[in-house]
């Protein structure tokens, strides 16, 4: 569901969905509160609400910037590791120019089939949640293939060749920490902990006393609009390959690669 959501609602209707619905069942769990226990409005135990709503919401507020934050730096890590894929593939078609053409043109080939099969057949499968791709395996052992068909002569060929034997394991190394990342999310144990946690925070604010119900609504929904674009947060990082702010393909098709597309 979380990844459907991510993949088929822009962010904004995303948003709106998130935190619009979470303020809506905050406001009627405020509504069904008052009702239900008409006393609360009286405020009577405002000043136990006040210690306990300080306490958790402190608490929370830790835990959630702490993730959110962790969550920012693994989708930039992840956006790193896809650039310096792409730029060792690209390394290797530059070093591939020092070749004899029929090795050129091998080196070039190989290229252009991971580059395609990375963006056209991996990347949808990363978005859905998976990570590997055979079609990404054979393209990577055509590469592999295609330099090892090569044997090289003069210096300059030898030096070349080296360096693009390097990029290519540079590419093998990041493309295993790709689909690694992926693969990754939140524990379970600590999901629990961040959606039960700001559901325990509303419901100890749906307990403090306001006689004013203009007041109350605009307390609990700020409350709560703060709290849902947190969770938001915590969703749209969650995935760095999935959803509308997930992490590009566009270094496959930059470049020295934009000749391959």
């Amino acid at each position: 569901m979380e990844l459907w959501l991510l993949n088929h609602v822009p962010t904004v209707p995303l948003a709106v969905l998130v935190v619009g619905g979470f303020v809506l069942l905050a406001l009627a769990g405020s509504v069904v509160a008052t009702r239900r226990f008409p006393a609360l409005a009286d405020g009577g135990n405002n000043e136990m609400v006040g210690v306990v709503l300080g306490v958790f919401g402190a608490i929370y507020g830790i835990i959630l910037a702490f993730v959110i934050v962790n969550l920012w730096t693994e989708l930039q890590d992840a956006s790193r590791v896809v650039s310096g894929e792409a730029t060792a593939v690209s390394q290797i078609a530059r070093d591939a120019r020092a070749f004899p053409s029929a090795t050129r043109e091998s080196v070039d080939a190989a290229v252009h089939g991971y580059v395609h099969a990375v963006v056209e057949d991996q990347w949808p499968l990363m978005r859905a949640g998976e990570g590997d791709s055979a079609v990404t395996t054979r393209a990577l052992d055509g590469l592999y293939g295609a330099l090892a068909d090569y044997q090289p002569e003069t210096p300059a060929e030898q030096a070349f060749y080296a360096k693009a034997l390097d990029s290519l394991n540079d590419v093998a190394a990041q493309r295993r920490t790709r689909i690694a990342v992926s693969h990754g999310q939140l524990p379970v144990l600590l999901q629990v902990l961040i959606f039960g946690g700001a559901v325990a925070i509303m419901l100890v604010t749906l307990l403090y006393g306001v006689r004013s119900r203009r007041v109350r609504i605009l307390f609990v929904g700020s409350v709560a609009a703060l709290v849902g674009f947190s969770l938001l947060l915590v969703i749209v990082l969650d995935r760095p390959f999935s959803g509308y702010l997930s992490v590009s393909p566009q270094p496959f098709k930059d470049s020295a690669l934009a000749r391959f597309w």
